[in-house]
């Protein structure tokens, strides 16, 4: 359950965050965050300075549900590549296209790299559209052994050793600094500040840029169109602002987020998070 730029000031080892139930820590697309701080401890990590060109931040999700029901922790996808390390399940995903869960169950952990928007592109030269269905080995771009990294992260619950481990790995990969990544986050970073942008010809504008040159860069080195991250950080931005409310003016919030009508904004909703808003608030209270 990844997300968020630089969380905390780079360190060698990275810094610990705070626990997931600490209100502090945004919830960064993790839906009904603060009710599955009860469920689980999520904590992140900033990297190494030589790597936080790549990388936002580690990420450690630790539950222990034992004797209790199991619990499905829902995530709006982000335009981001996740190198996650779970028993058997070990691999690099590209960004997702709609909301997806995390099964908890029992007592376990995930151990994961989050890359910044275009940060794992030059890693491979190869589009990141590509990865959408099709999860990468590590095995094929960091030459290591899925199972050894594996039996070498779970074998230790110490989350600073296990992050010089995976970084050592990363580094030994390291390719030079490529200046569209700056380029890619900014644009990102632009789309996540300015809720209120609609259209991709506002992102050209502003950074004039042709419009297919943009969704060229996108394509390459996001995986996913700048059209789709508009409407990603606009679905999100609602969804926290639901969760930190018990009252809801759906039509206020939906002209804040610049829909022309109530009826677009909440299809839009439900084509990323499987319900209407109602129905994701009416979920959260009986919970």
């Amino acid at each position: 359950m990844p997300t968020n730029p630089n969380p905390n000031p780079s360190t060698s080892l990275g810094t610990k965050a705070t626990p997931a139930s600490s209100p502090p820590l945004p919830s960064l697309g993790i839906i009904n965050f603060q009710q599955g701080g009860h469920k689980f401890q999520l904590c992140r990590y900033a990297p190494a300075e030589d790597v936080a060109f790549f990388v936002r931040h580690y990420w450690v999700v630790r539950w222990d549900l034992v004797g209790k029901e199991p619990y499905t922790q829902h995530v709006i996808p982000n335009p981001c590549v996740n190198l996650v390390v779970e028993p058997d399940r070990t691999a690099i995903f590209g960004p997702g296209k709609e909301k997806y869960g995390h099964h908890l169950e029992g007592q376990g952990s995930v151990f994961g790299v989050k890359f910044k928007p275009g940060g794992f592109y030059p890693f491979v030269k190869e589009n990141v559209s590509s990865m959408l269905d099709n999860p990468l080995s590590i095995r094929d771009v960091f030459d290591t052994d899925p199972r050894s990294l594996e039996a070498q992260v779970f074998n230790h619950s110490d989350d600073r050793r296990n992050i010089r481990l995976v970084e050592s790995m990363i580094r030994s990969k390291l390719p030079a600094q490529d200046e569209q990544v700056l380029v890619v986050n900014q644009i990102v970073d632009y789309i996540y500040g300015q809720p209120d942008i609609t259209k991709v010809d506002a992102i050209c504008e502003h950074f004039q840029m042709n419009i297919r040159t943009l969704q060229r860069l996108f394509d390459q080195y996001v995986g996913v169109s700048p059209k789709w991250v508009i409407k990603i950080a606009r679905i999100q931005n609602a969804a926290e602002t639901t969760d930190g409310n018990d009252t809801h003016n759906w039509a206020k919030l939906s002209m804040d987020l610049g829909y022309h009508d109530q009826s677009h904004f909440i299809k839009d909703f439900k084509s990323i998070l499987g319900q209407t808003p109602e129905e994701y608030v009416l979920g959260k209270r009986v919970k």
